[in-house]
């Protein structure tokens, strides 16, 4: 059986790509580091690859907002390679800076929300230029929020969250742009209704919170997210960073894991690729 292939796509700004890389590796993948400019000007480099990972950093400095200008550039250059990536069964993975970008483009929470909301983009325009069903805003603290969180996996029909639902884990996060809204209530229901919700915000029992174990102030405590096919997740905190026991700053009292908490979703998505 063939080693399961990631794309790791970066730019100026993007600062987690190597703890991405390092996530993957550990869980049995190779990974191919690749500058956004490259893949543009090579789209079928995409297609040799079964995991796109869209990692954490600030894309762009965040000039014109967390996101806004890599996900313009994946648009306006990148659309339809993307599209046949998620169409042909790829599994693409957005964490913070990616998860932004991920919602930016429309890829989350799906195509389906933008036809139903009436807001598909006419012929060879960009739908940066539209109104998207959810984004991605500034934390209610107005604060940039660098901290450890408790989340509950959901149940989803993801693969990445496959066999893991109900359970809590503790990821990080450094973000100032998390707050996860959408444009309106009935969006929000479908997306729950749906099963799209990957990952909450949570008390160390289970109870949805305020701040700052919410640290954002996001809808209904929603972390993460996926696409219509569960084969897109996006979320704020950072997995990989959690990839080694040692990395949880409570390990010496606690003691160690078996196995870090971040590392079920590497190993699950490689196990998809691998069956695919």
């Amino acid at each position: 059986m063939s080693q399961p292939s990631v794309l790791l796509l970066r730019t100026a700004g993007t600062n987690c790509d190597e703890e991405a890389r390092f996530a993957f590796e550990q869980a049995g993948a190779k990974v191919t580091s690749v500058h956004v400019r490259a893949l543009c000007e090579n789209p079928k480099e995409l297609a040799q690859h079964g995991i796109l990972v869209l990692p954490g950093g600030f894309s762009y400095g965040d000039d014109l907002g967390s996101g806004v200008v890599l996900a313009n550039e994946i648009v306006q250059r990148l659309e339809e390679p993307f599209r046949q990536f998620v169409e042909r069964g790829g599994l693409a993975l957005g964490i913070c800076n990616g998860f932004q970008v991920l919602v930016k483009t429309g890829l989350l929470p799906g195509p389906s929300y933008r036809a139903a909301s009436g807001n598909l983009s006419p012929a060879g325009t960009s739908i940066m230029y539209t109104t998207l069903p959810a984004t991605l805003t500034f934390n209610d603290s107005q604060r940039f929020e660098d901290r450890w969180v408790t989340l509950r996996v959901e149940k989803s029909h993801s693969p990445f969250l496959d066999g893991h639902a109900g359970r809590l884990v503790t990821f990080p996060v450094a973000h100032g742009e998390g707050k996860f809204v959408t444009r309106d209530e009935h969006l929000l229901k479908r997306i729950e209704h749906a099963g799209q919700v990957a990952f909450r915000y949570c008390t160390s029992t289970g109870a949805l919170p305020g701040y700052p174990e919410n640290p954002n102030g996001s809808q209904h405590g929603i972390a993460g997210i996926t696409d219509e096919t569960g084969r897109v997740l996006g979320l704020m905190p950072h997995p990989e960073r959690h990839a080694l026991p040692w990395q949880h700053p409570r390990w010496t009292r606690e003691g160690l894991k078996a196995e870090a908490d971040g590392m079920f979703l590497f190993k699950n998505a490689v196990a998809f690729a691998k069956g695919a």
